[in-house]
């Protein structure tokens, strides 16, 4: 699996232009990436890589991201749910692995609780979206409120690794992060990057369901992650070692594992 087997495209789905990178062959999977700082997937990333051997891959670049432009109707993660809900449905998919990645799997989870008629299983890495802790309690660090140095050393196991060195890169990439930021406040700011409804809806997903979460996430703790699976009736939990926020990331090949294990039981 080489970048050259990257397909990207633009669909329309329900009136809205969507661009997807597709790649691989077998049983369809829908990537939904996560938020700021880590903004789209990269088409090259070795997680694609491993996941494609053995999948066909979908990962559209949420619109905001990327170079799309965010409709004005797009708001919210609900609406966003109810846009690769209809996404599935124009490409004509069923008993598709859903799997989203933080800001995406807040996404992922808001689509299961609304049907899983095209969905065959859910897996959620490090996903936002609930508040499981009371009024007093932060369960979610406010990465607005940090420096990017500091923003480094909550989200990844090890900032040296994974943290970009922002004045080495080109002006390109620098407006594809703040386009990242800003969709993120966009779609998360208010109620902040949680969904007060959604934990008490998680019953009403009832396919199988696999919670990863990286050991050194300090965005949203491996306990946020144990109290979303118990919420999910068919869920269970694995932890990622020397992983932060973003496990398919920083340890791509063993997140990819537990995601191709999981597809492969029956």
């Amino acid at each position: 699996m080489t970048a050259g087997a990257i397909r990207v495209s633009s669909v329309e789905a329900a009136g809205i232009g969507v661009e997807t990178a597709e790649a691989g062959n077998g049983p369809a999977l829908l990537f939904l990436h996560g938020g700021h700082p880590s903004g789209r997937l990269d088409p090259g990333a070795r997680f694609i890589e491993a996941l494609a051997s053995r999948v066909h891959m979908i990962a559209p670049t949420h619109p905001g991201f990327g170079i799309t432009a965010a409709p004005s109707q797009l708001t919210s993660v609900d609406d966003l749910a109810y846009l690769y809900l209809d996404l599935l449905e124009t490409l004509n998919l069923r008993d598709v692995i859903l799997v989203g990645a933080s800001l995406g799997g807040w996404i992922a989870s808001e689509m299961a609780i609304k049907s899983t008629e095209r969905l065959s299983r859910l897996v959620l890495i490090d996903a936002l979206g609930i508040k499981p802790g009371d009024r007093a309690t932060r369960d979610i660090a406010d990465i607005y409120a940090i420096t990017d140095q500091q923003l480094a050393g909550i989200t990844y196991a090890d900032p040296q690794k994974m943290a970009r060195e922002t004045k080495k890169l080109p002006e390109e990439e620098l407006i594809l992060m703040a386009r990242s930021r800003e969709a993120t406040a966009r779609y998360a700011w208010s109620p902040y990057m949680h969904n007060p409804k959604l934990m008490g809806r998680l019953h009403r997903i009832h396919i199988p369901a696999l919670v990863l979460w990286g050991d050194s996430d300090r965005i949203t703790t491996p306990d946020y992650g144990r109290a979303y699976a118990q919420a999910i009736p068919a869920a269970r939990f694995a932890l990622i070692e020397s992983a932060g926020h973003f496990p398919h990331l920083e340890q791509p090949n063993a997140t990819a594992r537990h995601i191709l294990d999981f597809i492969g039981e029956r």
